[in-house]
């Protein structure tokens, strides 16, 4: 059985690359990819990807990842995010490990690599866990901190 991560980054890369119009036509394209999935499952993941349907015009709509044009759309998501779903930044010499509530780790990379900061180098996202690769050690404090701000400040506002 493939993991909740792992589907979600195929809805991610489906709806980036195609017209997906409604819940069964995505439920019928993660079935091709080899998922065993309801259209109640894809309901959910839907909302927790915060996909948008948007007009294509003459009656026609597909669904499309959130606007993230800007920098700060991106870390205003990722705020949000760490609110919801992070549990705890760690560091060891130049890599980072981020804890999440289970199946949230690849949405939250995925909004890592959407900032293109320099001093990260790479993500890498499982089920619960996040390894970020930044470029130097000090990068990686600054990052530290950084992220643990955004946890302490995320918890506040729950």
């Amino acid at each position: 059985m493939r993991s909740k991560a792992e589907r979600h980054r195929a809805i991610q890369e489906i709806v980036s690359r195609e017209e997906i119009g409604t819940q069964k036509e995505l439920v019928e394209r993660l079935r091709q990819l080899g998922f065993e999935v309801t259209q109640a499952t894809v309901s959910r993941d839907i909302a927790e990807l915060r996909l948008a349907r948007v007009s294509l015009g003459k009656g026609r709509h597909k669904y499309a990842l959130p606007s993230m044009e800007f920098p700060e759309d991106v870390y205003e998501e990722l705020k949000r995010q760490f609110g919801l779903f992070v549990k705890d930044v760690d560091r060891g010499g130049n890599i980072l490990v981020v804890k999440t509530a289970e199946g949230h780790a690849s949405g939250i990379a995925l909004l890592m690599d959407r900032l293109k900061r320099d001093e990260i180098v790479g993500t890498l996202a499982g089920e619960d866990t996040i390894l970020v690769v930044a470029r130097t050690e000090e990068g990686a404090r600054a990052l530290e901190e950084e992220f643990g701000g955004l946890l302490v400040a995320g918890k506040m506002r729950l």
